[in-house]
């Protein structure tokens, strides 16, 4: 049995500058929690593969395709192959939230 202890778990380096940590990744699925401090966003960028993003805490706004909505704690968001996304925090708190990429991301994420 493998248990990740999330929040002890090393943040690595990524492009946006962010904290990110990497919790499971097989050939089929990736997954990656991300927190945005009050002020921070991921740059636009798009993914080869698709994505869905899961809030945990905190309120944030998502961006897809160019259509902008705010989400919160227990919202799934849903965002294909290729399409320019990106997240932010406006908000004065933490905003938490699980990135699942299926299959693995064998690409390099491309920064628009």
């Amino acid at each position: 049995m493998n248990i990740v202890r999330a929040l002890e778990s090393a943040p690595g380096d990524n492009p946006h500058g962010v904290d990110a940590r990497g919790l499971h990744s097989t050939e089929h699925v990736q997954v990656t929690m991300i927190t945005l401090k009050p002020g921070e966003a991921l740059k636009l960028h798009l993914t080869p593969v698709d994505a869905f993003f899961y809030v945990l805490e905190g309120t944030g706004k998502v961006e897809i395709g160019g259509e902008v909505q705010e989400v919160g704690p227990d919202m799934l968001i849903d965002s294909p192959a290729r399409v320019p996304h990106r997240l932010f925090n406006e908000s004065d708190a933490d905003f938490r939230f699980l990135v699942v990429k299926t299959p693995r991301q064998a690409d390099a994420t491309r920064l628009l």
